[in-house]
């Protein structure tokens, strides 16, 4: 058995060597089936095969359908004639056709004729770029699509460390309407750059027949949602992102399907088994959909094949990969708490889902290996965001679900005046080592209908009455003051990235519903309301401010990255009070509702933890002198017990702190410490001046006050 570097990363993984082993050759086994002696990168071109592709001759279209007995190409370039055009049967189940000439323009509608068990139906072509919707019948069609785009984005590669925007373009515009791409990039886009975000996570590209779905039934998967506009829109915005220095992911499914059948991929030939598990281990109970058989290698041709795709033809940059945690289990996680390491490696672990994210991890790094690839796994399977040859399943990030599920969960059932300082900490903090995470306080889950935004849980009602600047309301206060603190503790400390989903980072009212019929197909709830921050007798504006300043705090030092993990300088559950340090920067937060918090930082050499060696040696902090024990004592006694910190870190935090309050110093400008953010600050929607930050460069003390529902950001280190 061979023993993988992740083994040496997580020692609770002892006891699954042969687990992990078998993990693995079970991919090296499919990878030599798949590919034998090629990349990946040439395995995956099924959408250089198949569907339509254009000669100077004409049109050659192939489809796989092996359970047909005869297929025939319609369309109104030969008036729907179902036996004009029949495709011949080639080996594997495929078929295929050419039509000479200009028989086949730009714009022509076509769908697939096919014949099986006695019935014909029609299909849309498996890998059409392009299907548009019937107004009066729903029923989609596949659309012959050859315009040309010259891109301008080369040598483009995303940022190291990535703050994302999460956005839907349907509703990103304020009109009762679907909005569009060409909106998206001429009014959206530009709010993204200037408020900081380097990176935009597209939800809902994929086609999707039915609008409310948020995108999460695609039916046709090399298609663009015809609903925001063509192909080369999109291609446009993403050149346009580009341009400003923004990346831009795509939200891939691949976890299930829409069950549609003449408009999906559902029983396309006519049998359920074609691109999924038959009987009850193909249906998703809770989604209504169909799940992918990830061991037959014809669906993991189509699979990656369709990441290469979105890579190459539209130049995302990488993928957000939806529903991991339903593919990895053959439970799909439901019901199930994940509290061992034995829920990982069992025989509800499906395998070939496992190895299938392995492949298409290797793949996207082979097409571009700068492209990010992101995990929404809520069980925590160890290795998710390690690198395959160690043993991992190769993400570069999984999201950090626990942590949105924390605060809604906290806003929804305790008073801010209980909140539990040390449970915070170690919300926030706890998570695999050596693997990244994307922190987040909300997305576009917790806001959908029966939910509502963090600012709406905060405030409810009163915003629809107390939001203007001349308007008085403890309610708003409270809000306004614990919304940026919420939003500044999970970005300092949830991850190595952060994300944030639009219209979210000025406090957005109320909660997302797309049209419907249970709301009478209503758009008032699927837009965003930008004029609310736009407004200036509005308090919205305060926290888009507030926003930027704290987005500004990564673009401008070192805050996040593995490198850089969180030191707890002290911690107070009765007073409310937290202060660490996370790279160049040191946070106060004083979340009591009523008392004013004083604390003293000597600032002197050591402070900066740019180049701390890692999460195994975290303290580069100092203390006052005759303070230092003290400190580190209540960390302990705070601590400890609750968030794991270990008696050994804490006398070795002790011996480094003696050492650094007898180092050798610099001039004392060079650390001066510089007050980044004051959450309380006017421009933010607060009340300050109140605080107060008052640095003795004699002493090299730093003396803080902190009003109530208030924090503190300031950065230390040497500065050049």
């Amino acid at each position: 058995m061979k023993k993988y570097k992740i083994m040496e990363m997580d020692r609770y993984l002892a006891p699954f060597g042969a687990d992990i082993d078998l993990r693995m050759r079970h991919y090296t086994q499919v990878r030599s089936k798949l590919a034998d002696r090629k990349s990946l990168v040439e395995f995956a071109n099924g959408h250089l095969f198949y569907g339509f592709q254009e000669t100077e001759d004409g049109w050659y279209y192939r489809e796989w359908a092996p359970n047909a007995t005869a297929a025939a190409l319609k369309g109104d370039f030969n008036g729907w004639n179902g036996q004009s055009h029949q495709l011949t049967r080639l080996s594997q189940g495929n078929w295929e056709l050419f039509v000479p000439g200009e028989r086949l323009p730009h714009g022509s509608y076509v769908k697939v004729q096919l014949t099986a068990g006695g019935q014909t139906f029609e299909r849309v072509p498996l890998y059409c770029k392009r299907a548009v919707q019937d107004g009066a019948t729903g029923i989609f069609c596949g659309q012959i699509w050859r315009q040309d785009f010259v891109w301008t984005d080369q040598g483009f590669v995303a940022s190291p460390t990535l703050l994302i925007y999460e956005a839907h373009i349907g509703m990103a515009g304020e009109e009762y309407k679907v909005h569009t791409f060409d909106e998206f990039r001429e009014t959206v886009l530009p709010r993204v750059h200037c408020a900081g975000y380097n990176a935009i996570q597209l939800m809902a590209v994929m086609e999707h027949p039915y609008y409310a779905s948020f995108g999460y039934q695609v039916s046709n998967f090399f298609a663009v949602s015809s609903r925001f506009g063509t192909p080369e829109e999109l291609k446009a915005l993403i050149d346009a992102a580009h341009a400003l220095g923004i990346a831009v992911f795509l939200d891939v499914v691949h976890s299930h399907a829409a069950k549609n059948t003449e408009d999906g991929i559902g029983a396309f030939d006519g049998t359920e088994y074609q691109f999924f598990h038959q009987g009850g281990l193909g249906e998703h109970s809770a989604w209504d959909t169909r799940l992918f058989d990830y061991g037959k290698p014809e669906v993991l041709h189509f699979l990656l094949s369709n990441l290469k795709f979105w890579l190459t033809e539209y130049h995302f940059d990488g993928f957000r990969f939806d529903g991991v945690t339903s593919m990895l289990y053959k439970h799909h996680g439901l019901g199930v708490a994940f509290d061992h390491y034995s829920k990982y490696f069992s025989m509800d672990t499906d395998m070939d889902a496992v190895v299938y994210l392995q492949l298409a991890n290797e793949l996207v790094r082979g097409v571009n290996p700068h492209a990010v690839t992101i995990a929404e796994d809520m069980s925590g399977m160890p290795g998710m965001c390690v690198a395959i040859r160690d043993g991992g399943i190769g993400f570069d990030y999984r999201l950090s679900m626990g942590v949105p599920d924390f605060w809604i969960t906290t806003l929804k059932k305790v008073a801010d005046e209980n909140w539990d300082m040390g449970w915070m900490w170690h919300e926030l903090t706890t998570r695999r080592p050596y693997e990244k995470n994307m922190g987040y306080c909300e997305s576009h889950d917790q806001a959908l209908v029966g939910d509502k935004t963090i600012m709406f849980w905060l405030a409810d009602a009163e915003m629809y009455t107390h939001m203007s600047r001349h308007a008085q309301s403890h309610i708003i206060d409270r809000a306004l003051a614990l919304h940026k603190l919420i939003r500044l503790m999970t970005f300092a400390l949830a991850g190595e990235g952060y994300m944030n989903f639009m219209g979210n980072e000025f406090g957005h009212p109320e909660w997302i519903d797309f049209p419907r019929q249970g709301n009478n197909d209503s758009f008032h709830y699927a837009r965003r309301q930008w004029s609310l921050a736009d407004n200036p007798d509005l308090r919205y504006g305060g926290l888009l401010a507030f926003d930027r300043a704290m987005i500004d705090l990564q673009r401008d030092g070192c805050l996040m990255g593995l490198e850089h993990s969180p030191v707890l300088l002290n911690i107070h559950n009765d007073d409310k009070f937290v202060h660490f340090q996370r790279g160049d920067y040191v946070f106060g937060f004083n979340f009591h509702p009523t008392k004013t918090q004083t604390f003293e930082h000597v600032i002197c050499r050591g402070d900066s933890l740019t180049e701390q060696a890692g999460p195994t040696d975290p303290f580069g902090l100092t203390s006052r002198p005759g303070q230092t024990v003290q400190a580190v004592q209540s960390v302990q006694s705070d601590v400890v017990q609750e968030v794991g910190l270990t008696e050994k870190a804490a006398v070795k935090a002790v011996e480094k702190l003696g050492q650094t309050n007898n180092a050798p110093q610099s001039s004392e400008n060079d650390y001066a410490p510089i007050l980044c953010i004051d959450t309380d600050h006017a421009d933010f929607g607060g009340f300050g001046p109140r605080n107060s930050f008052i640095y003795d460069a004699g002493t090299q003390c730093l003396k803080i006050s902190l009003v109530p529902r208030t924090a503190l950001v300031y950065r230390v280190g040497e500065r050049t």
